[in-house]
């Protein structure tokens, strides 16, 4: 391509004056830096192009587990009703045996009972976690809060890389402005009690401050104990757990593993009054 320009100029040398080829020679060279520019402009759109679809990917990705775990719930709960159903149609076949009526009656109507517990506990907290999901909609589109199902718990997800800057417990300004949002819904549910448990990755820490990943992981959820305070979240309603970096939920292995691991969790904490086998726990408790 070089060689068929040169021979251009050549030619055009022979054929114009000096003016008129340093005029053609300036334009040309203007060209093509232009070009230059410009294919460098493709490449960086480009590049910019495919991290956002990579972004997307992930919102899609958390988005579906998420639907995931409403959809086991649903129907978790949509045995139960199958469940109800069945003891019903048990009950009215023993109505119609006199000779076992009030033995029967007492007993399926006391698994009845047990079974609607379950069932109502079960609608409940499936409309909870679709409440959630709503109020916290602009933070989980953002990427700043996840909502999980973890050991029967309502967990709420949120990178300590979003909270804290590298190796601090002091919440940044984005991260106390998160947090002060998260307290806003939770306040609102004074029955409830909360657990604020900090997570870390396994590289360890190298920080006078925290002489390991325990420390750090304690003083993370004390302080978001602390702002969840200040925006109005009862004292009595909080406690403070550190994990430390034994309880990964990524591949600690890779970055994005680590990133993910290093997390401040909130775990509702479940009524026990409301859970099947309550009563009979506490019968045990107390006999002699």
């Amino acid at each position: 391509m070089n060689r068929l320009v040169g021979l251009a100029i050549v030619f055009l040398v022979g054929c114009v004056s000096q003016g008129k080829y340093d005029d053609l020679k300036q334009r040309y060279d203007a060209a093509r830096d232009q070009l230059g520019k410009r294919q460098q402009r493709i490449g960086s759109l480009g590049a910019s192009l495919q991290d956002a679809r990579g972004e997307i990917d992930q919102r899609k990705h958390e988005n579906a587990r998420a639907q995931l775990e409403l959809a086991t719930l649903d129907h978790e709960r949509k045995q139960l009703a199958e469940e109800q159903q069945r003891l019903m149609n048990q009950l009215t076949s023993a109505l119609e045996d006199r000779q076992t009526l009030k033995q029967s009656t007492q007993l399926l109507q006391a698994t009845l009972a047990e079974t609607s517990k379950r069932k109502a506990e079960a609608d409940r907290r499936v409309a909870e976690f679709r409440r959630l999901l709503l109020r916290f909609k602009a933070l989980i589109d953002a990427g700043t809060l996840k909502i999980t199902i973890a050991d029967g718990r309502m967990v709420l997800q949120m990178p300590s890389d979003v909270l804290f800057e590298s190796g601090s417990a002091k919440l940044s300004k984005v991260g106390r402005a998160t947090i002060a949002e998260v307290a806003g819904v939770l306040k609102e549910e004074p029955q409830r009690r909360y657990q604020i448990e900090g997570h870390t990755d396994n590289v360890p820490i190298h920080n006078a401050l925290y002489a390991s990943n325990w420390e750090l992981a304690a003083a993370r959820g004390l302080g978001v104990v602390r702002a969840m305070i200040e925006s109005g979240v009862a004292m009595t309603a909080l406690s403070a757990a550190s994990y430390g970096e034994f309880h990964p939920v990524a591949n600690n292995e890779i970055p994005a593993g680590r990133a993910e691991n290093r997390r401040i969790e909130i775990t509702v904490i479940p009524d026990l009054a409301m859970l099947p086998g309550y009563e009979e726990l506490q019968a045990i408790v107390a006999a002699p």
